[in-house]
């Protein structure tokens, strides 16, 4: 399965693009940053990320696009335009019938690290070393694609639900999905939820 993963930014916009193989082997495909110039009308600057991430899954053919949710700031400027270029990766996913997920950092921290709250240096170390890299993935942007891309390889959790997109999953990826269902339903009862 190749999961093409997706740290949405104005600015730049991580591409991180991987294979998991049988027995949760994963191997590095691609890593790269689509750029727009912060003097450029928004617009043109969600064009371009947009054209880029779309250029991207052409190139590659992701069997899922996994992308970072987006989750308040303090700087609403910031967060809206991570959410719109997230939007312009759902977009281009959705154009090309391929089944999004979306995961948030801590998500991401915790299927690498095993620790939800892990620096930003222990997830670089993590991912290089998971994909057998030799150097860390740089920029930030891109080692953070490559961690949402991992995350959803270990952990398919996080696919929309609903309509068509469930007809996308593989059946291993559908029975993940049932049994966390079912997991999360079982802690909920015995907690009293």
């Amino acid at each position: 399965m190749i999961v093409l993963g997706v740290d949405p930014g104005l600015t730049r916009c991580g591409v991180g693009v991987i294979e998991a193989g049988a027995y949760r082997r994963l191997s590095f495909i691609h890593v790269d940053v689509v750029r727009s110039d912060p003097h450029e009308s928004q617009d043109l600057r969600l064009l371009k990320i947009y054209d880029g991430l779309c250029a991207k899954m052409d190139e590659f053919i992701p069997d899922t696009v996994s992308i970072e949710r987006v989750f308040a700031q303090e700087n609403r400027n910031t967060v809206l335009g991570t959410a719109q270029a997230a939007g312009m990766a759902m977009l281009a996913a959705a154009q090309r019938g391929i089944p999004v997920a979306l995961h948030t950092p801590t998500e991401s921290k915790m299927a690498i690290t095993g620790n939800g709250k892990a620096e930003k240096i222990q997830m670089e170390r993590m991912v290089a070393r998971i994909l057998n890299l030799n150097a860390l993935p740089t920029p930030a942007d891109a080692a953070d694609a490559l961690a949402i891309a991992i995350c959803h390889a270990l952990r398919p959790s996080g696919a929309l639900e609903g309509g068509e997109r469930e007809q996308h999953l593989t059946p291993a990826q559908r029975q993940w999905a049932q049994a966390t269902q079912h997991a999360t339903r079982r802690r909920g009862v015995r907690r009293g939820m």
